[in-house]
């Protein structure tokens, strides 16, 4: 079983002209440093932070890039970048080397393709587009797995820490998720948020209703969290929580929400009734705080159903962030792809 926890909160740094390009690759430089990165590999990072950057400056509205370690004890560091349009029509011709739309060489798009060890586009014309990229060391691989993740967490503005907390568990053909939201934002509700999740860590396949009354009475010494906990396998979801976590299933086809019940844990809870639902075949299981809007529509993210969980991940902040606290989303995918 591999427990798996957020790394570090994403940061977000607004791409309104050139001077930020400059400022997210000192973030990165030091992300890579903090990581032990070795020197090509913090060299591909800065490349691709600066063309990203550059690429949001020249050509975006409301351009923004984000950059996070990606997981706890993994030197890998995940970079968006997200923007309000005004997208591109033919996103093959824009990573094709010599395109250029502003009078530039045309290589950033395709040279953060080359750079990155993980690279993923998602654009609609009029609307926006995310830009994925990782990068860690040349010949890092992690064994194929039964679920692909795509996690990202926003701080509220101007607080240094989180107070949302997100873990994953895997084991074989079954996964288990956590996402909590501390009450308010800052330090205490990182604590709580954190004492859900160190509690999680200890038995995350527990029953639902057993786990959350632990949860529950460990957070009594904190100021209390919402959470939803989900368990994962075989063609079937449980959930259960208190609290306004939002969790649905998606398809191409098919969206379905599950609603957890009212309370918080560590202050006030009724007993825990999991619900169930079957997982239809290329579905997505999106869970996530209140830092997102919860009136999004399902449809518009089909041609993400199939790719990288992060890049809807991304999708769904560009959209509907509502920027005044804690945000969250972690979406879920059955692993068809074999790696």
């Amino acid at each position: 079983m591999e427990v798996i926890q957020a790394g570090t909160p994403h940061t977000l740094f607004p791409m309104g002209d050139a001077s930020r390009v400059g400022e997210a690759r000192r973030h990165a430089a030091l992300l890579a440093q903090r990581l032990g990165l070795d020197d090509t590999a913090a060299g591909r990072l800065a490349l691709v932070v600066t063309e990203m950057g550059n690429n949001l400056v020249r050509h975006a509205k409301a351009g923004r890039l984000l950059i996070a370690q990606r997981q706890q004890g993994q030197p890998e560091v995940e970079v968006l970048a997200l923007d309000d349009g005004p997208g591109i029509a033919d996103t093959a011709r824009a990573l094709a080397d010599g395109f250029s739309t502003g009078g530039t060489p045309g290589t950033g798009l395709g040279a953060v393709r080359r750079l990155a060890s993980d690279f993923d586009l998602h654009s609609e014309p009029g609307v926006g587009t995310v830009v994925l990229a990782r990068v860690r060391p040349e010949g890092l691989r992690r064994p194929p797995a039964a679920f692909r993740w795509g996690a990202l967490t926003l701080c509220a503005p101007g607080e240094l820490v989180c107070g949302d907390a997100w873990a994953l568990a895997l084991d074989g053909a079954r996964a288990a998720v956590l996402l909590a939201d501390g009450l308010g934002h800052g330090p205490h509700a990182a604590e709580a948020a954190q004492a859900a999740v160190a509690q999680f860590a200890n038995a995350p396949f527990a029953a639902l209703a057993g786990q959350l009354e632990r949860m529950h009475a460990a957070l009594r010494i904190t100021r209390g969290a919402a959470a939803s906990l989900a368990l994962l396998e075989a063609g079937s979801l449980q959930l259960a929580g208190a609290g306004n976590i939002a969790s649905r299933l998606v398809s191409g086809t098919h969206s379905k929400t599950l609603a957890p019940q009212n309370g918080t844990l560590g202050v006030q809870v009724r007993r825990f009734e999991p619900v169930r639902a079957d997982w239809p075949p290329h579905a997505v299981a999106v869970l996530h705080s209140d830092g997102l809007q919860t009136r999004w529509q399902a449809e518009p993210l089909a041609p993400l159903v199939a790719r990288d969980p992060s890049l809807m991940a991304g999708w769904l902040l560009r959209g509907n962030l509502r920027g005044r606290d804690d945000a969250t989303v972690v979406v879920l995918q059955r692993n068809t792809h074999g790696r």
